[in-house]
């Protein structure tokens, strides 16, 4: 997956608590085990006036022009701007795969459910969480520039700067740190002990041979 150290980006506000997955992205999308594919139907039901079957070319369908990612000011937007418990219902993965499809490559919000916050971390995307404060006036701050300047996101600090120059830490685990400036997913993670898993299944089959005959026999 691709690494995650430093972002200066445009931010754009889903001005609303729980979003689900379902609304991220819909359920008659996921027809595919792909990672790519699902970018144009983001926010689906939001972002168009119109209904969408799968396959269907988006320049065919009508944009709502109420909905923020439609608007010129958050194109090409980096950083999406959430509230409480975003990412919340089914644990489809493809959610945040519709994210990085249209270059979102941070979310920051009051809250971020679990599974979602997991798959984010898994496919290169920093999901920050800050205060219900700090969501507040970072909202207030993107509404006032129109989305035309641009927020800094320094992950091995821990920051996120606004526009304004104020400053906002934010936590995340030392693991997870490391997985995303490393660009590393899990099995990548793992992989980095290949020398000491080698190792352990060389001792493993010199120490207890029968496992290995065992083995043999069954395959």
């Amino acid at each position: 997956m691709e690494a995650f150290t430093t972002l200066n980006g445009l931010v754009a506000p889903i001005d609303r608590p729980n979003v689900d997955t379902d609304a991220i992205i819909p359920k008659q999308f996921l027809k595919s085990i792909k990672k790519t594919g699902f970018g144009p139907n983001l926010f689906d039901e939001w972002r168009y006036l119109d209904k969408g079957e799968p396959g269907q070319d988006p320049a065919s369908r009508k944009p709502n022009p109420d909905f923020v990612l439609n608007q010129p000011r958050y194109a090409g937007a980096s950083i999406l701007l959430a509230r409480k418990n975003f990412g919340c219902g089914s644990s489809r993965e493809s959610a945040v795969w519709c994210l990085t499809g249209v270059g979102i490559r941070c979310v920051i919000a009051r809250s971020i459910a679990d599974i979602f916050r997991e798959n984010c971390l898994q496919n290169g995307l920093l999901p920050i969480e800050l205060s219900g404060a700090a969501m507040d006036l970072l909202q207030a701050q993107v509404i006032q520039i129109d989305g035309s300047q641009a927020f800094f996101v320094d992950l091995p600090a821990q920051i996120v700067r606004a526009p304004n120059g104020e400053t906002f830490a934010f936590e995340i685990s030392a693991s997870d740190k490391t997985r995303l400036i490393e660009g590393l997913d899990e099995i990548g993670m793992t992989m980095k002990h290949e020398s000491e898993i080698v190792t352990f299944e060389q001792n493993i089959r010199a120490s207890m041979p029968w496992m290995q005959e065992a083995r043999d026999r069954r395959l």
